[in-house]
């Protein structure tokens, strides 16, 4: 049998398709991974085709998939409601097991240690999908010997899971001499002096764990207060602002105006710590404009005033 992995969007290898590489290859079957959603002329003919999505914004490239593989399997968040696992899809209660073969060029190992959330964000599926925190893996589960001792975690809560648990994991992170990155962030809002404190003594990474960083978020103006609150308790543990990336989410709260984005902006970047801008639908065009004079640090030397209208920079039409 034939089967092709079909990876529609996302940056870190997808780990539901690493499950079905491993399942698929232990039943003696020859796995495929395509990032297109059509197939290009030296693909063979397939007897199951595998898609997972991340965002639904990608819909429109999971249509051009289903025009060339009409039975086609597509899951995943962005599929707008279709949250079937894998392991209901091959008939297992549990499948833990994950097949990196698939992305050869990826050194790290990644994974969850809890699933679930203890918020309910309108904008996020995941209380919906996967309900209250719950723990899942120790840092030896998801880590893969002989590769290095760098595990990116993607849980949504890492906080919510019961103290004994974050608290065990942290120690298995120190004590085993690991690098981590706290992939999908740590809940500001909710961290207490204990967990800042944690985060200050572990040595956490951005996804490359090239540089220091801490991801967390901002979502709209009203969780000011809770936002900075949060952020000086990192600060007072030791994590310098610096180190703090804030996912700002623009563009989902009803009547928000730019002089409200450019005063969360603002907030964030006196106070040293490093926004970036998240584009709700991804296709308001003024406001990935916004985002792209964030990202591109183009702020240090244009106002926004001008950037929004073109300005020149160093000879060139932004």
């Amino acid at each position: 049998m034939k089967v092709r992995l079909t990876h529609i969007d996302g940056k870190l290898p997808n780990l539901a398709l690493m499950k079905l590489a491993h399942w698929h290859h232990e039943q003696g079957h020859s796995v495929y991974l395509e990032r297109g959603p059509q197939p290009n002329l030296f693909e063979p003919d397939y007897d199951m085709v595998y898609a997972s999505t991340i965002f639904e914004w990608s819909k429109p490239v999971i249509g051009r998939l289903k025009d060339a593989f009409p039975e086609a399997f597509v899951g995943g968040t962005g599929t707008g409601g279709d949250w079937r696992t894998v392991e209901e899809h091959i008939g297992e209660s549990e499948y833990e097991h994950y097949d990196y073969s698939i992305y050869p060029d990826y050194e790290f190992s990644l994974g969850f240690t809890q699933r679930g959330c203890r918020l309910k964000c309108g904008f996020c599926v995941v209380p919906k999908k996967e309900g209250r925190p719950k723990s899942t893996n120790t840092i030896y589960d998801i880590w893969r010997e002989g590769s290095p001792r760098a595990v990116v975690l993607l849980d949504n809560d890492f906080f919510g899971q019961p103290d004994t648990e974050w608290k065990a994991r942290l120690e298995e992170i120190r004590e085993g001499g690991f690098k981590v990155n706290f992939n999908q962030g740590i809940n500001i809002r909710m961290i207490t002096d204990v967990a800042a404190e944690a985060i200050a003594s572990v040595p956490y990474y951005g996804s490359d764990f090239k540089a220091r960083r801490i991801y967390t978020a901002w979502d709209n103006l009203g969780q000011e207060k809770l936002f900075f609150k949060g952020f000086d308790r990192l600060v007072a543990a030791g994590v310098p602002p610096g180190h703090i990336m804030v996912y700002m989410l623009i563009g989902y709260a009803p009547g928000e105006t730019m002089e409200e984005l450019l005063y969360r902006f603002q907030r964030m970047k006196d106070a040293g710590c490093l926004p970036y801008p998240m584009v709700y639908n991804n296709r308001d065009k003024a406001l990935k404009r916004f985002q792209r004079w964030v990202v591109g640090r183009y702020h240090w030397v244009v106002s926004w005033e001008d950037f929004s209208r073109g300005a020149k920079v160093k000879g060139e039409t932004i």
